[in-house]
């Protein structure tokens, strides 16, 4: 009985078995045509955004921001101005004793209009162009006149007179007593050389944009300023056989040292700007003074030419104004006015001997006066 009751279990687990598989393999015949029934789906999209500059951007990003350009300018400017220019004189000595209401004087001759020359040349520095060096050199010569008068009878006392010089053996009281004739010339020359550091605080005025119309620049740097003055007086004796008697004053003061000053532009016009450059400077002046009577001899036996020296210290200060018209980028034309003012220098005229009768009379210099250069200036400046 046993027996067959196993039998038929074994029989029904096996049925029971077969059933399952078939129905788990019926399941996964289904699952798969499903799946073949699906739509294709495509492939996702990278993870990435775009770089915003590499294209039109983003909205409501800014635009790339481009730095300005670094200007093309020419570095190099060079120029040449002519020069017109005077001077102040001292009051003046007299050469003479008064006759008959007449008296000559050394500011006679008088320090009449010359010419002179002004160069310059220099270069920017820098990507922007505000750094500068410049050189510059202006003089004027040969500034003076001459005046003369005569006496008929001869009866001219001149002076300075000079008791125990002789000139040749003859004693100079045959030339500076009761003489026929005096004349008095002048021959001044003034010299200016510069080196300064140039500093702009915006765009060099020759290229200023159309928002801004004034230029700024600062200065600093070395000046050399000479100004000197040779007086000749000729004195003709009354007596017929001789000639006249040459009396030479000349004195140079040389003033050095640092200066400061500025550079003002304005363009009002089109191309059309005013022009202003003043400077100052306190510096040190090396005076010569040489004294000195053609052919004559002191008692002792000594040249009548006696030279002397004096350290002072000078100021000086000046100011170009003028109006410069920029033709292009790299020509301009400018006209304007100089004044420069001097002062604690020695002068010829305050050197004028009293008396000559050894050389200590004519030894010594005496500074404290001062004199003023001014006149107009007209050139060109050149930019490559």
């Amino acid at each position: 009985m046993f027996a067959g009751t196993r039998s038929t279990a074994a029989t029904s687990c096996r049925a029971v078995t077969r059933c399952l598989v078939a129905a788990a393999a019926a399941s996964l015949a289904g699952l798969l045509h499903a799946q073949e029934a699906l739509p294709t789906v495509g492939e996702p999209p990278p993870m990435y955004v775009a770089e915003p500059f590499a294209g039109p951007g983003l909205a409501g990003m800014p635009g790339v921001v481009v730095p300005e350009p670094l200007p093309a300018w020419p570095r190099w400017f060079a120029g040449a101005t002519g020069l017109v220019m005077t001077r102040t004189l001292s009051s003046g000595a007299a050469t003479m004793e008064p006759l008959d209401g007449r008296q000559l004087f050394t500011s006679d001759a008088s320090a009449t209009w010359s010419g002179g020359v002004d160069f310059h040349v220099g270069r920017w520095f820098g990507p922007r162009q505000h750094h500068a060096v410049e050189m510059i050199y202006w003089g004027l010569y040969n500034v003076g006149s001459s005046a003369s008068l005569t006496a008929d009878p001869p009866a001219i006392m001149a002076i300075p007179q000079a008791p125990g010089v002789t000139v040749g053996g003859t004693s100079a009281g045959a030339w500076l007593q009761d003489a026929s004739g005096q004349s008095i010339g002048r021959s001044d020359v003034v010299n200016d050389i510069e080196i300064n550091w140039v500093y702009s605080l915006w765009e060099r005025p020759e290229f200023l944009p159309r928002d801004r119309a004034v230029s700024l620049m600062w200065l600093a740097g070395f000046r050399f300023f000479q100004v000197g003055d040779t007086l000749t007086l000729a004195t003709t004796s009354g007596q017929p056989d001789l000639d006249s008697l040459q009396l030479g004053v000349a004195t140079s003061n040389s003033i050095y040292g640092a200066q400061v000053g500025a550079k003002f532009d304005w363009m009002f016009m089109p191309r059309v700007r005013l022009t202003i450059v003043p400077k100052f400077m306190i510096g040190g002046n090396a005076i010569t003074n040489t004294t000195s009577l053609a052919d004559a001899t002191f008692a002792g036996g000594e040249p009548v030419n006696v030279h002397s020296t004096l350290g002072v210290f000078s100021w000086l200060g000046s100011v170009d104004t003028g109006v410069a018209w920029d033709i292009t980028d790299r020509w301009s034309l400018s006209i304007g006015y100089r004044v420069v003012g001097v002062g604690n220098i020695a002068q010829a005229d305050g050197q004028w001997p009293a008396v000559i009768d050894s050389p200590g009379s004519l030894e010594g210099i005496d500074a404290g006066s001062n004199t003023i250069v001014h006149g107009g200036f007209a050139g060109f400046e050149s930019r490559y």
